[in-house]
């Protein structure tokens, strides 16, 4: 009995899909969940795996043709039902016995008018020499789908969840209830090994990777890119996939022998076609081409014979790339590609960093900032002829005149900032700190310190540490508040968030009982968390329970800001840009003089229901006066 292949349900709000490529054509041999063609929507490239065991019978939708969710878009069956057409004609079947016989296990020919379209518009090309070669094979094929039609269906569709293990959210955190999914890395019948990540979730404090729990093959993927589940939900199932195609040759041995014999004996048969086609040259070339969309060729009397024998058709199919490519890494969706068009990317020039070097879109906006930024460097070249010109050429950022869905990080920020101005009374003190003594030490000790330590010395480690150990005079800047039991907890340690800037969005890793660190403690670990956060390696711990945060607005030249605290902590210090600027000094021997010193503007947001503004300038204080020391064990 054919067995039906729809378009899936591919997340919430999706309602249609483009087919993009098939990658099984009409007579081909498929595996109960073998990947037979790939879809692309507004959300996801995906690929539609085979939901039984069998040969395509046939095409409902043509590439490049966008259908809707349940809509029909292809038929697997028995290939012994493609070859019991009611008349003897139906020939051009001859020369697929091998394809039948692999999947003899299949149920039984009932299916008979499927082919049946095909079957008379070759019949005039393909009448008379193979019938006698088609008799023999076909003969033990239908015999040996008789003896396993009853047993063959049940052990295909047990064979799957038997070998499969099933791969769930794992809880990322303490307070993490659930989980976007935002990419797969893997898909349908990839080969996958043990601990291997297999898609990557995004969650309100952390983007990880989920790994597979064995190694096998990806049989089946239960949830779609950008579909939010809770933890512990079904993601995916990972098995060996061999029990599922197991069935398929195990019974049928003497007639898979034969089917190679047949081959060689059907292969001919085609030939005669072709014999008149010297008088018209152009015609053999489109048949290769024709093969990858047969549904669409069936009325055309020399489509069926460029597709009697499925191996052969196999080979030109790569060459049919909508990309021009050889391969299938380069082929790329409609939404790309109009996209490309839109920018004016080359994309054979465009290196695809998706799952098997797939382009997708956020590598054609790179190429387009890329193209941009190119067309603007001849410029500096003239500037003897023009130098003011070759100034005011700046590079014009592709996200310019576009709209684009909000990632799931970016909403978690806004929300949380947003939340963080209607919970607490927020305001920022500032002071102006002298650390030309630290930039001294630091100057004198960098080199050494990188070589001891294996990581640079820059301003934030005696930033974090002056911090640090200004909270612990000042516990009130080191403090939480619940207004619904109205208590004000004082923490016993100082856990310190260090604000990093990554593509994603800001992300706040957390240095864990930092007032126990040195400098050299809290160099190596802050490099090491913003190392990894960018790198998207942190773990879930690892950005959570901070008391006090510190955001260091002067890695891009900013002099000073006015931080949001991230709740529930009460206090954030935002460590300005050092700068040399000419500053009154008193000088021992001189007076009062004016000398060129490094200096730095430190922001002290803090919340004033707990905080005020005598405690938060105290504080800052401190924070100066350990600064301008510059005691510091380096």
């Amino acid at each position: 009995m054919p067995t039906s292949v729809s378009l899936p349900a591919l997340g919430e709000s999706v309602t249609e899909g483009t087919v993009t490529r098939w990658l099984k054509q009409v007579g081909d041999t498929v595996a109960v969940d073998e990947p037979l063609l790939e879809v692309s929507t507004d959300k996801v490239d995906t690929e539609i795996p085979s939901p039984v065991a069998g040969t395509l019978l046939e095409i409902k939708a043509a590439e490049d043709e966008t259908v809707e969710v349940g809509a029909e878009l292809a038929v697997i069956g028995d290939a012994g039902e493609a070859g019991s057409a009611p008349a003897a004609p139906a020939e051009p079947a001859a020369a697929e016995p091998a394809p039948a016989a692999e999947s003899a296990p299949a149920p039984a020919a009932e299916s008979a008018p499927a082919p049946a379209a095909e079957a008379p518009a070759a019949a005039p090309a393909a009448q008379a020499a193979p019938e006698p070669s088609t008799d023999a094979p076909s003969t033990p094929s239908a015999a040996a789908a008789d003896s396993t039609q009853a047993e063959s269906p049940a052990a295909e569709a047990n064979a799957p969840q038997a070998a499969g293990t099933s791969v769930t959210l794992p809880a990322l955190g303490e307070s993490v209830t659930e989980g976007t999914v935002t990419r797969w890395l893997k898909q349908v019948g990839d080969d996958v090994a043990v601990d291997e990540p297999l898609l990557e979730v995004s969650t309100d404090k952390v983007d990880t990777e989920i790994p597979s729990p064995i190694a096998g093959k990806l049989l089946e993927i239960k949830v779609a890119e950008d579909e939010t589940v809770e933890v512990g939900a079904e993601l995916a199932i990972v098995g060996s996939g061999a029990p599922a195609a197991a069935p398929s040759a195990s019974a049928p041995a003497a007639p898979a022998e034969q089917a190679p014999a047949a081959a060689p004996a059907a292969a001919p048969a085609p030939a005669p076609a072709p014999a008149p086609a010297p008088a018209a040259a152009p015609a053999p070339a489109p048949a290769p081409a024709a093969a990858p969309a047969p549904a669409a060729q069936a009325p055309a009397p020399q489509a069926a014979p460029a597709a009697a024998a499925p191996a052969p058709a196999a080979a030109p199919a790569p060459a049919v790339s909508p990309n021009g490519a050889a391969d299938g890494a380069n082929y790329v969706t409609p939404l790309v590609r109009k996209l490309a068009a839109e920018h004016e990317v080359d994309l054979n020039a465009v290196q695809g960093t998706g799952v098997g070097g797939r382009i997708r879109k956020q590598d054609v906006i790179a190429a387009a900032e890329a193209k941009k930024a190119a067309a603007a460097a001849p410029a500096p070249a003239a500037q003897a002829a023009a130098p003011a010109a070759a100034a005011k050429a700046p590079a014009v950022s592709p996200l310019r005149g576009t709209t684009e869905k909000m990632s799931r990080i970016r909403k978690a920020i806004a929300a949380h900032m947003v939340n963080s101005l209607k919970v607490s009374a927020q305001l920022t003190t500032v002071v102006e700190v002298d650390v030309t003594e630290i930039a001294k030490l630091r100057n004198k000790k960098k080199a050494e310190f990188e070589a001891r330590e294996g990581v640079k010395l820059s301003f934030l480690p005696f930033f974090a540490l002056a911090a640090v150990d200004a909270l612990k005079q000042y516990p009130k800047l080191n403090a939480s508040i619940d207004e619904e039991k109205g208590e004000i907890t004082y923490h016993a340690a100082e856990h310190l968030g260090i604000a990093v800037d990554v593509e994603r969005g800001l992300m706040v890793p957390v240095v864990h009982n930092a007032g126990d660190l040195n400098i050299a403690g809290l160099a190596k670990k802050i490099a090491d968390l913003a190392d990894r956060t960018r790198n998207n390696k942190v773990l879930p711990d690892e950005m959570a329970g901070g008391t006090f945060t510190i955001t260091n607005t002067g890695s891009r030249g900013a002099l000073f800001d006015t931080p949001i605290l991230n709740q529930p902590q009460v206090g954030m210090l935002g460590t300005g840009a050092v700068v040399k600027r000419p500053v009154v000094i008193t000088h021992p021997e001189l007076g009062e003089t004016i000398a060129i010193r490094q200096m730095v503007y430190l922001a002290l947001t803090y919340d004033h229901r707990l905080v005020d503004g005598a405690d938060a300038a105290r504080y800052l204080t401190a924070v100066k006066q350990r600064l301008e020391e510059a005691q510091f064990d380096v």
